[in-house]
């Protein structure tokens, strides 16, 4: 077997047992900015969890080793789906939505669904929790992706190729509430539009239906006691600072104490049971503390060039041909931006608090776990894309070569 760089990616070539050669591209910058993002989410892991865990567990390393896990479990979930043509996700993609209806009815049934802090999320597999939200979010997304390729002419130029999916999208978001998770449910709903709209749909379609959907969101927020106090709280959280704007006051003071450099790694002094939930939700709030706005900086262009690489391997991918494995490499990138976007807007008081984790950086065992299977999917279209590239170069070559003979 041999390697070599091209195009910003990895090659490797090794000969089948029959003596054909076949390649092997690595999107070598994609898998350097997600190990970035990786690494160092586990150092601030580690930093924001230990006073936490010797507290709790008596083991002050025990968040570390259940992130560091269940990265491991992620990665060979990642290299596995690099293995799988993106041909056979768009055959199973309806059966992978049925999968998904089916597991969020599942987790709502008592004795079945696991329940914490009054919300209903989780399923119990191979003995940990699992947030069944998570997964099912993938395979919506390889739905519609698969929808848009399939119903093409439909979306691009009808308002019902539109309504469709969009009523797919507003039955999940109603169980997604169910359970309740509203932050889930709307994050899925803005990047279901947001693949739509990048699959071609119409834009005074969309602007319609955003409008809809945002006056929708906006009526259940507003009529739910329990999410009216959520939403205000973020407005003037000093109001209430011991309760509905504890979490958000203890964070802004987090921010503000790390000015340009930062306290110190492992110096953050709101980590220690002040700011609740300072390894999972609030992570970024502790970063800033300990790495002040240079770390904010790097966190912030770290996350800026993941989400521009999958924009950019979606573009090559459909210029190539290739429309679905495209609309997937742009939904893990919709997908990326939109709940680190939220996240760190929460943690800075300009969204209301929705209890979403920071992608690859948070503590959260099937957050990590699915969004690294979620890159493996995306380096599987760097690979067909090269390999389709690599072939229609090769079929211009022997045109030419034919033309000068």
């Amino acid at each position: 077997m041999n390697s070599t760089l091209v195009s910003g990616g990895l090659v490797f070539s090794y000969a089948r047992s029959s003596g054909r050669s076949t390649s092997v591209h690595i999107d070598t910058v994609l898998v350097a900015l997600v190990a970035g993002i990786l690494l160092l989410g586990l150092v601030m892991v580690a930093s924001a969890s230990m006073y936490r865990a010797s507290k709790e567990v008596g083991d002050p390393f025990y968040y570390l080793e259940g992130q560091l896990l269940f990265a491991i479990i992620g990665i060979a979930c990642a290299a596995f789906m690099m293995c799988v043509p993106t041909r056979l996700l768009e055959r199973a993609a309806i059966p992978l939505l049925i999968l998904a209806v089916a597991a969020l009815f599942l987790v709502l049934i008592p004795g079945i669904g696991g329940a914490a802090n009054g919300a209903r999320r989780w399923l119990r597999v191979a003995g940990f929790n699992f947030q069944v939200s998570e997964l099912a979010r993938v395979f919506v997304l390889i739905y519609l992706a698969s929808y848009a390729v399939r119903h093409k002419e439909e979306l691009r130029e009808t308002l019902s190729g539109l309504a469709k999916p969009l009523g797919l999208l507003a039955c999940l978001a109603a169980l997604l509430l169910a359970e309740p998770d509203f932050g889930a449910a709307a994050v899925l709903f803005a990047v279901g539009f947001g693949l739509l709209f990048v699959a071609g749909a119409r834009l005074r379609y969309v602007i319609g239906m955003i409008v809809v959907a945002a006056s929708a969101f906006a009526a259940l927020a507003w009529t739910s006691p329990y999410r009216k106090r959520r939403l205000l709280a973020f407005l003037n959280p000093w109001e209430d600072p011991q309760d509905s704007g504890y979490q958000l006051t203890h964070s802004l003071i987090a921010i503000g104490r790390g000015e340009w450099l930062g306290v110190g790694l492992g110096e953050s002094v709101q980590k220690l049971f002040y700011l609740p939930e300072a390894h999972t939700d609030f992570l970024f709030a502790v970063l800033a503390e300990e790495l002040g706005l240079l770390g904010v900086i790097a966190t912030l262009t770290l996350f800026a060039l993941l989400v521009w690489r999958s924009f950019h391997i979606a573009r090559m991918a459909v210029d190539s041909g290739l429309e679905f494995p495209g609309y997937l490499a742009a939904g893990f990138g919709l997908w990326l931006g939109v709940q680190a976007f939220v996240n760190i807007g929460v943690n800075m008081g300009v969204l209301p608090t929705k209890g979403l984790t920071l992608p690859l950086m948070s503590y959260g065992r099937s957050s990590l776990v699915v969004t690294l299977l979620w890159v493996g999917i995306v380096l599987r279209v760097w690979h067909e894309t090269m390999n389709e590239r690599r072939g229609a170069a090769t079929v211009r070559r022997r045109a030419a070569a034919e033309d000068d003979e």
